[in-house]
């Protein structure tokens, strides 16, 4: 999962500082061992294959989802890129339109609670109503395509 991942975000062969900043927070929220992103990322490089690593139990899928998501809004600015990603661990972690509204309104409840600015919490409810309609957009399109087996 982490692998393909980090796949998604090199599609256009380059990944970005915002997108470092969401893989870091996926490799913290899978608890890898410090050695495993750079592993992981030079096998991809390598165009070797890499650990299958430990399974993810599905009770963790939503919280994984979650820590991302939260660091992609905090950003203020999506890019395609980071709607990419989100759309991929949705897709992944098989979370539905009702499971991500949820997600959704206990992100705006953490930031109205977390930021005491309002310019802040305003910017970043604005970033968070336009992130879910893009994510969802994706990963219905994700969604519709063939299965390409673990090359997702």
């Amino acid at each position: 999962m982490f692998r393909s991942t980090v796949e998604v975000m090199l599609i256009d062969g380059v990944l970005t500082r915002e997108e470092k900043r969401l893989i870091i927070k996926l490799a913290s929220a899978l608890q890898l061992n410090a050695d495993e992103p750079a592993e992981v990322y030079q096998a991809i490089q390598e165009g070797r294959t890499s650990g299958t690593g430990r399974a993810i139990e599905a009770t963790q899928f939503r919280h994984i989802y979650t820590q991302v998501f939260e660091v992609a809004i905090v950003n203020a600015s999506l890019s395609k890129d980071e709607f990419r990603v989100l759309a991929h661990l949705r897709s992944v972690f098989n979370i539905d339109n009702a499971q991500h509204s949820d997600i959704e309104r206990e992100l705006r409840e953490m930031v109205q609670e977390k930021y005491e600015d309002n310019a802040m919490i305003d910017t970043l409810m604005t970033t968070l109503r336009d992130s879910v309609g893009m994510v969802g957009d994706l990963f219905d399109s994700l969604r519709r395509r063939p299965n390409d087996g673990d090359r997702r």
